[in-house]
C-alpha cells in the first residue's frame, strides 16, 4: 500500500463514526450513507443463497446513472455472450438506486465503504473473477484487495480528459497505484488511452473500445413505445414541443424567460420541464418561475398520469421517465451547462433524432462539442439565447436537418458494448 493510500484508508476509518450524523436530511450525501448501511450484510445474504461457485461472477461498478448507461449496455452484451455467468452491479450515488434495477444483474446494490474490512468481506462473499469499472471511477482499497485475491481488473469506456485532476497532484498520488493495477483499460478514444499511460498503465494493457452509452441510448430509443400510457396523452399536439431535461435552477432561470419571449413569435409551444432532482422545493421554484414568465399553470406529470389532459406546460415530478419523454421532443434542452453540475447526457435526445440545446459549460462532455461540430446541437450563451433558439422553433426543415445529424452521430458510435463484453470474456479466459 502506498503512503497516500494508507492515509486515505486511515481517514475513511476515522470518519466512519461520524456517518450517522451525516446521514440526517435528504441531501445526496445523507441518502447515500443511509442506502449503503448494511450493504455488506446484504451481499453476504445474497451469496449464501444465490452465489454459484461453479459459475464465474463479473462485478461491474458505475458511480452514477451516466456511467451506469455504459455498464448496462456492456452487461446486456456480456449476458448474451456468457449466459451462464453471474453479474453483480454496484453504484455510488443515490441517484442511481432506481436505475440499478434496470441493469441485468443477479445482484445490484451500493458499493461498500472503501475500507479493508468491508471490501474484504464483500470480495469473500461475491468471489468475483473480474471487476470492471465504468468510465473513470477506481477505488484504491477495492483494487488492492481484489488484486491480492487474484481478481482481474478492467476499466471500460474509460475517459481521462487532459484537464483531469487525476493526472496531477494529490489525486494522481492516491489513484495512480489503483490505475496501475488494472489489467485492461478499454478507453473511449485513442487520446484517452494515451493519457492513461501517464498514470503508469503500460501500452499492452491499453486499447480503444468507444463509449458504450451510444449502444444503450440507441437501443432505448428504438424500444420506446409512443403509445405507452406515459406518452399517449401527449399525442395530437400541433405545435412545437421542447423537452428540457435534467435541469437545474441555473438552466431554468435562463431558458424559461427566453422561451416566454419567443412564444408570441412562433408556433404554439409546449414545454415539458424535467428537473434533475424533482424535490418539492425545486418543483415549487420551477412552478413559480414558469408562472412569473407568463406560462400557463404548469400541469404536474403525476396529474397527467392520473388522467388529466396535459396542458402547454408540464412539470415532471418524478424520476426515471426522461429517456422516454425525449420521444415527444421536436427540440431538446439538456441541463447542467450553467452552474457547476456539469452537462448531462446529450446522447439520449440525439438518439431520437432531436436537435439539442445546452449551456456553455460542457467541457465534461466531449460528445457535446462533437454534436455541435456535426450540426446536431447548438450551444447557448448568456447573451442572445433567443436568437439561437428561435430558428429551430420556427423552421421545421432546420429542425429536421439538425435532428438527422444528431441521430447519425449516435449511430456512428455504436459497437462499444460488444467490444466491452469481449474484454470481460477475455479476462475470464
Amino acid at each position: 500500500m502506498s503512503i497516500p493510500e494508507h492515509v486515505y484508508a486511515l481517514a475513511l476509518r476515522a470518519a466512519r463514526p461520524l456517518l450517522p450524523l451525516a446521514a440526517r436530511g435528504e441531501g445526496k450525501l445523507a441518502r447515500g450513507i443511509r442506502g449503503r448501511a448494511g450493504v455488506v450484510e446484504r451481499m453476504e445474504a445474497w451469496a449464501r443463497t444465490h452465489r454459484d461457485p461453479a459459475r464465474p461472477l463479473v462485478w461491474l461498478h458505475a458511480p452514477s446513472v451516466g456511467e451506469g448507461l455504459q455498464a448496462r449496455a456492456v452487461a446486456q452484451a456480456f449476458r448474451a455472450r456468457r449466459p451462464g455467468a453471474q453479474v453483480a452491479y454496484t453504484f455510488f450515488s443515490p441517484s442511481a438506486q432506481e436505475f440499478a434495477r434496470t441493469v441485468p444483474a443477479d445482484l445490484a446494490d451500493y458499493l461498500p465503504l472503501d475500507v479493508p474490512a468491508d471490501v474484504g468481506l464483500a470480495l469473500e462473499a461475491l468471489r468475483p473473477s473480474v471487476i470492471a469499472f465504468s468510465k473513470t471511477d477506481v477505488w484504491p482499497v477495492l483494487t488492492r484487495e481484489a488484486k491480492m485475491r487474484g481478481v482481474r481488473l478492467a476499466m471500460l469506456s474509460g475517459t481521462l480528459p487532459a484537464a483531469s485532476s487525476r493526472l496531477r497532484g494529490p489525486a494522481r498520488a492516491l489513484l495512480g497505484p489503483a490505475y496501475r493495477r488494472l489489467d485492461v483499460v478499454a478507453a473511449i478514444s485513442a487520446e484517452d488511452a494515451a493519457r492513461f499511460g501517464a498514470l503508469g498503465v503500460p501500452p499492452e494493457r491499453r486499447m480503444v473500445m468507444g463509449d458504450a452509452r451510444f449502444d444503450q441510448v440507441w437501443a432505448r430509443a428504438a424500444a420506446v413505445d409512443r403509445h405507452s400510457p406515459l406518452l399517449r396523452p401527449f399525442g395530437g399536439f400541433e405545435g412545437v414541443t421542447l423537452v428540457a431535461g435534467s435541469t437545474w435552477p441555473a438552466d431554468e432561470e435562463r431558458l424559461v424567460p427566453a422561451l416566454a419571449r419567443l412564444r408570441a413569435a412562433e408556433k404554439p409551444l409546449r414545454l415539458i420541464l424535467v428537473p434533475h432532482e424533482p424535490t418539492p422545493a425545486h418543483l415549487a421554484r420551477s412552478a413559480a418561475l414558469l408562472a412569473e414568465a407568463g406560462f400557463s399553470p404548469a400541469q404536474r406529470l403525476s396529474h397527467v398520469e392520473a388522467g388529466a389532459a396535459p396542458g402547454r406546460t408540464v412539470l415532471v415530478d418524478r424520476v426515471g421517465v426522461l429517456g422516454e419523454l425525449y420521444a415527444l421532443a421536436d427540440v431538446a434542452y439538456v441541463g447542467g451547462g450553467w452552474g457547476t453540475a456539469g452537462l448531462h447526457s446529450v446522447l439520449e435526445p440525439a438518439a431520437f433524432g432531436v436537435p439539442v440545446l445546452f449551456g456553455p459549460r460542457h467541457a465534461n462532455a466531449r460528445e457535446a462539442a462533437e454534436l455541435i461540430a456535426c450540426g446536431g446541437a447548438v450551444e447557448l450563451a448568456d447573451e442572445g439565447i433567443d436568437i439561437r433558439i428561435a430558428p429551430l422553433l420556427a423552421d421545421p426543415a432546420r429542425r429536421r436537418a439538425a435532428g438527422q445529424a444528431a441521430r447519425r452521430f449516435v449511430q456512428a458510435g455504436l459497437g462499444a458494448a460488444e467490444r466491452g463484453a469481449a474484454v470481460l470474456e477475455r479476462l475470464l479466459g
